[in-house]
């Protein structure tokens, strides 16, 4: 069936005249069903559509797939570019290649690997904007967050906008990994507080995670266990009026299962977390498996909207927490009965 459905699309890419859209070749579905690729797959979209002379080669691409290969493409892309980084330039958000990317790439990531569905979609809204609250888990790439965005954008036409960690804009192994300007580029919007709030002040669809960090870093051991809520999706909801819509979403602790965060390691290379698990032996001789993850169903429970409060209520520290804690008992109680 699976082989079925790739068939199905590969031949809609193939019927777009040369030149418009990236094209699926054998080479890219390969890519896609063997774990090492998938970071061939994001690069080469990303050189489809960007003049990108730092990025990664065809030989190089090669390296990528057999065991250990990745640090000779490493070093190889390092003596090419005259023993420096690549060039870490600040993009702006392009929601045509959003789109682009969605349609291409994230599509087929979200159909036949993760399976993603949306239900209750009779809660979803039909405009913005909106502050799309999810429980955030895997330990891994942020893939819940970006099958939700993906399936809020087929369901409602949503451009939607992911606030994520700063690492994945500026961190060493990311810009080696991805393009330098593919976060952002993409639409994230860095998890600080001045970069959230120009975004809530724009009106814009945001995907949050009230959790933060914490919410993925928590392991295997407390999977589908809420961690404390921020306040401040709370107060700027309130400040800007804008709704809160809260989402359930199940399978996302399997993305990266038995995993543990190895912390002392993790402060000291400045990441987010640092798993450890069965899977990083994988990893260690396929770095290149750093944005795969484990073949999983994510399912999206919809909730009815949170009301944006009271005009110029200004809510206080302590009744925002109170707010926040009632919506996470919510969530938590939805996540128990599923």
């Amino acid at each position: 069936m699976i082989n079925q459905h790739s068939e199905n699309l590969l031949d809609t890419q193939l019927e777009n005249p040369p030149g418009e859209g990236y094209i699926f070749s054998w080479f890219d579905w390969f890519c896609l069903w063997y774990p090492p690729g998938w970071l061939i797959l994001f690069n080469r979209h990303w050189q489809r559509y960007h003049t990108d002379t730092d990025g990664w080669n065809w030989p190089e691409y090669g390296l990528f797939l057999i065991p250990g290969g990745f640090y000779l493409a490493l070093l190889s892309r390092w003596l090419r570019l005259g023993f420096r980084s690549p060039q870490t330039e600040v993009g702006e958000f392009d929601p045509k290649y959003q789109q682009a990317f969605r349609k291409e790439v994230l599509g087929p990531i979200v159909k036949y690997y993760f399976r993603g569905e949306l239900q209750q979609v009779e809660n979803l809204p039909q405009t913005g904007p909106l502050i799309v609250a999810m429980n955030h888990a895997g330990m891994c790439f942020p893939w819940d967050f970006l099958t939700l965005g993906y399936l809020l954008s087929e369901a409602r036409g949503w451009v939607v906008q992911p606030v994520a960690s700063p690492a994945l804009f500026e961190h060493p192994w990311v810009i080696w990994w991805l393009p330098p300007k593919w976060s952002q580029v993409l639409g994230g919007v860095r998890a600080e507080l001045d970069n959230f709030e120009a975004a809530m002040a724009e009106d814009k669809i945001i995907l949050y995670a009230p959790e933060g960090i914490r919410g993925p870093r928590k392991g295997w051991k407390r999977r589908y266990q809420l961690e404390k809520f921020d306040v401040s999706f709370i107060k700027l909801s309130d400040r800007y009026h804008i709704p809160i819509l809260p989402v359930v979403c199940i399978g996302s602790e399997f993305l990266h299962p038995w995993a543990v965060n190895f912390q002392k390691l993790q402060r000291l290379v400045k990441l987010p977390f640092l798993p450890f698990s069965p899977i990083m032996l994988a990893l260690t001789l396929f770095p290149s498996m750093g944005i795969w993850a484990m073949r999983t169903r994510l399912s999206y429970f919809i909730q009815t909207c949170e009301t944006a409060g009271i005009p110029n209520s200004n809510k206080g520290q302590t009744v925002a927490y109170q707010q926040a804690q009632k919506l996470r008992e919510k969530l938590q109680f939805q996540i128990n009965q599923r």
